[in-house]
């Protein structure tokens, strides 16, 4: 028998989620990183979309925020630098949750250790071999090569993940000719504008987020830290000086000036840090064919890379950390129904894939010409129109892809509603365990899931809620049709104990 039933490699946001999902359901990894301890390095400085309300049904959201009440969605956000206009939109699902990557995993990491699970820093996955019952791990540690088995591996270890390349899974995808550069720098106040942009001498008025010009495009967010982030993207490298070389604010400052026309002054970031200095040289858009090769499961970065624009990196990451945990908890305690696993795979690639769509069009819409220019200005238009900005959210959130479920309910294989029970409880505070839920004022006994009784506001009669938040059955109906089926078909649950009603 293996002495380990899972090992996550990559102790990152998506690794830790996924390592609290499995102790919640009671089984615990072991999680390795090859760094020395939890990375402090900038990258992504929040999270948007339907993640943020998955966390608040782990009441993670609270944890992140010190809110006192729910997630609320927000007014507008941006596609390739073009506003998208929310408000008033009903059931808009467009969340924001404003923290940087290092405090992200330095929660995530507290809430891992207080459930029991091991990190082993400075561990490093170097190969991997199939075991007859499971996988037996090579690691480089500061102690020497070391030796693990395990029932399943979950490879959530980045981009150039070695689990991915150990698995040989193809890697497809498109390589973007741009080039990006990005660094924390020091504005001077005179030149910040009080709604979040800054006004250049001999340009004008920069604004907050993506700015994109006919030479390539700006970067400017201040997350209040400090520090703003002060980038730009081109399409035609002409800084042929800085290849190879290590970034510096010099480099950065010709790249500006190249694009704007102008200087921007600023200086180094104040502070201690850590901050951001770095440069993409090409943008990858790249997708597995397959999230599952057996025993080797792929997770975030790991699974999909594109470009950052919009923020959907950690929304998708974790994501995939939501899907996969219970199924995969499920299934080494013996308790998964056939085909369980496999739809972790089935359910998310689709979802990956409406990215990698949506990314590369951003990165096409931003690109230098008259063509474009005249492009943006249509879609501009469009976006005012309030059917085509539902539908630009639904993209944007990931909430537009509909999971097959076996129900032809509305409300089936989409995330649940912010529902409220008669007796004040919204259907999120019954998730912070983990556990598949069963709720309606006269749904039957069932073993292998939590059963409330309550009567939903404005909501169907009765609803089965997967661990994920995601509707798996909703009936409108007393009679409570397909329930047996859909019990059977996500918790391995044998026809439910009915309840005589009153």
């Amino acid at each position: 028998m293996p002495e380990h039933r899972v090992v996550i490699a990559g102790a990152g946001p998506n690794g830790l989620l996924l390592a609290r999902e499995l102790a919640l359901a009671g089984v615990h990894p072991v999680v390795l990183d090859r760094l020395p301890g939890p990375g402090v390095e900038p990258k992504a400085n929040g999270l948007v979309g339907q993640v943020v309300r998955q966390l608040d049904m782990r009441g993670l959201y609270e944890v992140l925020t010190a809110a006192a009440g729910p997630p609320e969605p927000v007014e507008q956000w941006m596609f390739s630098g073009l506003q998208v206009p929310l408000s008033g939109l009903a059931d808009n699902p467009m969340y924001t949750l404003m923290i940087t990557q290092p405090d992200l995993v330095r929660v995530l990491g507290e809430q891992v250790a207080a459930l029991g699970v091991t990190v082993r820093w400075n561990h490093e996955v170097t190969g991997v071999t199939d075991e007859p019952d499971g996988v037996r791990i090579t690691v480089a540690t500061p102690d020497g090569p070391d030796t693990l088995t395990a029932e399943y591996l979950v490879g959530a270890d980045g981009g150039r993940s070695v689990v991915r390349k150990i698995a040989g899974i193809p890697f497809p995808g498109h390589t973007s000719g741009t080039v990006s550069r990005l660094a924390h720098v020091h504005i001077p106040d005179e030149l910040r504008t009080t709604d979040g942009g800054m006004d250049v001498p001999g340009y004008g008025r920069v604004a907050f987020g993506h700015t994109r010009l006919d030479r390539g495009g700006l970067v400017f967010a201040d997350m209040g830290h400090g520090n703003p982030l002060l980038g730009v993207i081109e399409f035609d490298e002409s800084d042929p000086d800085s290849a190879g070389e290590p970034m510096t604010l010099a480099e950065l400052d010709r790249s500006v000036r190249r694009v704007l026309g102008v200087e921007v002054p600023f200086g180094p970031p104040r502070g201690d840090g850590p901050h951001a200095l770095r440069r993409i040289a090409g943008q990858n858009t790249r997708q597995v064919t397959d999230y599952r090769s057996g025993r080797l499961l792929l997770l975030g970065d790991a699974a999909h890379v594109h470009s950052a624009m919009g923020g959907p990196g950690l929304n998708l990451g974790l994501a995939d950390a939501m899907n996969l945990g219970w199924k995969l908890a499920a299934t080494v305690r013996g308790q998964a129904p056939a085909g369980l696993l496999d739809t972790y795979h089935t359910e998310r690639h689709p979802v990956g894939r409406r990215v990698m769509m949506q990314s590369l069009s951003q990165t096409a819409l931003f690109s230098p010409g008259p063509e474009i220019g005249a492009l943006r200005e249509l879609l501009a238009e469009l976006l005012t129109l309030p059917a085509v900005a539902r539908h630009m959210a639904g993209l944007l959130a990931g909430s537009d892809v509909r999971y097959d479920v076996g129900d032809d309910h509305p409300l089936s294989g989409r995330l649940v509603p912010d529902l409220v029970l008669d007796d004040g409880r919204r259907i999120a505070e019954l998730l912070h365990p983990g556990r598949p839920v069963l709720v309606g004022a006269h749904v039957p006994d069932a073993d292998a899931v939590q059963v409330v009784r309550a009567r939903i506001v404005d909501g169907p009669d009765a609803v089965l809620i997967r661990p994920d938040g995601y509707v798996a059955w909703a009936s409108d109906d007393p009679a409570h049709a397909g329930l047996d089926a859909a019990l059977a078909r996500w918790v391995g649950e044998k026809t439910p104990v009915l309840v005589t009603r009153r």
